[in-house]
C-alpha cells in the first residue's frame, strides 16, 4: 500500500516518575486515553483525578440528600473545593474547613458555601456546634488528625463519613491516626468508609460528562495553580503540605499541555 498513513500519537494519562521517558506496563499500571477536544491541563485539572475523587466520594459514599448538613475539611483544596460544590449542587447546606482568612473568604464569597471555619484561628468543634446545632450528616474528610476528631464529635445520627485523605499526616512517620469514640460510632449508627478513585474506574466517562456539564452551566468552579518548568516539580510538590497552593497544582513543561488536539 503506497498511500500515506497518518498515525496520530495518542495522549494518555498514567502514573509515572518525574522523568523524560517511562516504560509503562499496562498490565499493572492504569493508562487512560485523553479524549479529543480536551487539553492535558483539563484532563489533569477539572476533569482529573481530584475532581473524580470528589465526585465519587460525595455521590457514592456520602450520598447526601437535599437539606443535609455537609462538612468538608481541606475545603479550599483541589478535591475539597469540588466536593463542597457538589454538595451544594445536590441541595446540602455546606460548611467548609480551611486554613486562613483568604481561603475561607473564597469558600463563602467565591464558591457560595454556607459557612467556613478557619482552623488556624477558630476552634473547629465549637464553631461546628454553633453552625450545625443538629449535627453533621455528611463529613467529607481530606485531612485527618485532630480535625477529623473534632468533626466526628459533632456528627448526627446516621451520618456518613467519607475518608478521602490524610494530608495532615502524609509527611509524618508512622501510622495516620485519629481518636474516635467507638460507642458514638455504634449508637449513632455512623458509617465511616474509605476509598480510592480506581474503585470506580468503570464509571469515569459518565462522571467526567457530568462534571463538564456542571462547569459549562456555571454550577461548578475549578481553579488551577499553574507552575512553569520541570525544575519547579520538587518545590511545587512540597507546597501541597504547607497549604500554599491555590487549587489543583499543575506543573507545565511545554505548550502542548494546553493543546486540545
Amino acid at each position: 500500500n503506497t498511500c500515506p498513513v497518518n498515525f496520530e500519537e495518542p495522549r494518555i494519562l498514567t502514573r509515572a516518575g518525574w522523568q523524560d521517558y517511562s516504560v509503562v506496563d499496562t498490565r499493572t499500571t492504569d493508562v487512560q486515553l485523553v479524549a479529543p477536544g480536551i487539553s492535558l491541563m483539563e484532563a489533569l485539572g477539572p476533569l482529573g483525578l481530584n475532581s473524580l475523587t470528589a465526585y465519587f466520594g460525595v455521590t457514592r459514599i456520602g450520598q447526601p440528600q437535599p437539606g443535609d448538613v455537609m462538612v468538608v475539611s481541606g475545603a479550599a483544596g483541589s478535591t475539597g473545593s469540588v466536593a463542597a460544590q457538589i454538595g451544594k449542587i445536590l441541595g446540602c447546606r455546606v460548611v467548609g474547613i480551611a486554613g486562613g482568612s483568604e481561603k475561607c473568604d473564597w469558600l463563602v464569597n467565591g464558591l457560595r458555601l454556607d459557612a467556613a471555619i478557619d482552623y488556624k484561628c477558630e476552634r473547629v468543634a465549637d464553631r461546628l456546634a454553633e453552625l450545625c446545632p443538629e449535627g453533621v450528616d455528611v463529613f467529607y474528610d481530606n485531612v485527618g488528625g485532630s480535625i477529623f476528631t473534632e468533626v466526628f464529635g459533632n456528627l448526627a445520627r446516621f451520618a456518613r463519613v467519607v475518608v478521602c485523605g490524610q494530608i495532615a499526616q502524609y509527611d509524618r512517620a508512622g501510622k495516620a491516626e485519629a481518636s474516635v469514640d467507638m460507642l458514638r460510632l455504634i449508637y449513632g449508627a455512623i458509617t465511616v468508609r474509605g476509598f480510592v478513585m480506581r474503585d470506580y474506574a468503570t464509571e469515569f466517562d459518565p462522571a467526567r460528562a457530568q462534571i463538564r456539564e456542571w462547569i459549562a452551566t456555571g454550577r461548578l468552579q475549578h481553579r488551577e495553580d499553574i507552575r512553569e518548568g520541570f525544575d519547579k516539580l520538587p518545590e511545587s510538590f512540597l507546597s501541597l503540605f504547607d497549604g500554599s497552593n491555590q487549587g489543583t497544582l499543575l506543573v507545565v513543561i511545554d505548550d502542548d499541555a494546553r493543546s486540545r488536539s
